[in-house]
């Protein structure tokens, strides 16, 4: 495997009071050419796509609901499968919240998306207020996830062609991230808002799904969301733009649009191979008021 390594060529923060000086005490607390190279999820869906011979009641509890997995008494994993759903494998989407959100606010942005494109949501809570790799280095997130990944890997019938990671502002950046890394266990992410890209080793060639508000005053549009699809492309992703009139937030045809979009399926979506990707130059990390979500 050829690989580079391609340091970060800058910060920015946003100007004005405290919101500025908190984003630039977070970005000289990091250091980012010693992020490690790692964030692997090993959970894996069965081979025939089937949950195991004596699995728990989690799948049929959780069609057309949200059921926590019971994984951690304050911050746990949701699962809720579409009202539609069979026997049939299921399309997954791993969601992922902003900084200082939770799992439960994700679902308020899903609404009934996913029931009408028919895909079983995962959404769990980060272990602090936001993802571990944005304030430091991949670590008990990751672990966090795999396990509550393999939980429902081990309950509920998911289609392994159809397993997509996604999430909202730093939860984007989170997803994007990993979805790079994963790309041969996520074959799409969808990033609503992101920030920016971390450096790292990737795996496969998953497909992009990204959405951005022109008006975006956490995240601003020119520094993220559209220069994070441009080095996305420049280093041979697929990526689909969609910007829209509106601030940091997911409108619900947006919404709806990126749902139908990570249910879908290609045959190609099994390509594997395996690149570095670096020189994604940063929006910035901003520590940012209290009643802001990003």
């Amino acid at each position: 495997m050829e690989r580079e390594r391609i340091n970060r060529r800058s910060f920015w923060t946003f100007a004005g009071g405290a919101v500025a000086s908190l984003a630039l005490s977070t970005a000289c607390r990091r250091s980012w050419s010693n992020l490690p190279i790692d964030g692997r999820v090993n959970a894996r869906p069965r081979a025939s796509g089937n949950p195991s011979t004596n699995p728990s009641p989690l799948g049929s509890s959780t069609v057309g609901r949200q059921t926590y997995l019971g994984m951690d008494r304050d911050r746990d994993a949701i699962l809720q499968l579409p009202k539609s759903a069979t026997n049939s494998p299921l399309p997954l989407l791993l969601f992922l919240h902003g900084a200082t959100q939770s799992a439960e606010d994700m679902f308020w942005y899903l609404d009934s998306a996913p029931d009408e494109a028919g895909v079983a949501i995962l959404a769990p809570n980060a272990r602090d207020t936001t993802w571990d790799a944005i304030t430091g280095s991949f670590g008990p997130d990751v672990d966090f996830i795999n396990r509550a990944l393999q939980r429902v890997f081990d309950t509920v019938a998911i289609d392994a062609a159809r397993i997509a990671v996604g999430g909202f502002s730093d939860g984007a950046t989170y997803a994007i991230s990993l979805g790079l890394i994963n790309g041969d266990l996520f074959k799409r992410v969808l990033a609503c808002s992101p920030g920016f890209v971390m450096d790292s080793a990737t795996q496969g060639k998953p497909r992009f799904f990204i959405s951005h508000g022109t008006r975006d005053h956490i995240l601003p549009i020119d520094r993220c969301g559209r220069q994070v699809t441009t080095d996305l492309k420049a280093h041979g992703y697929e990526v689909t733009f969609r910007e829209f009139n509106g601030d940091h937030e997911i409108p619900g045809d947006v919404m709806r649009e990126g749902l139908r979009w990570a249910a879908s399926w290609r045959s190609a979506d099994y390509t594997n191979q395996r690149m570095v990707i670096g020189n994604l130059e940063p929006c910035g990390v901003a520590r940012i008021n209290k009643g802001e979500r990003r």
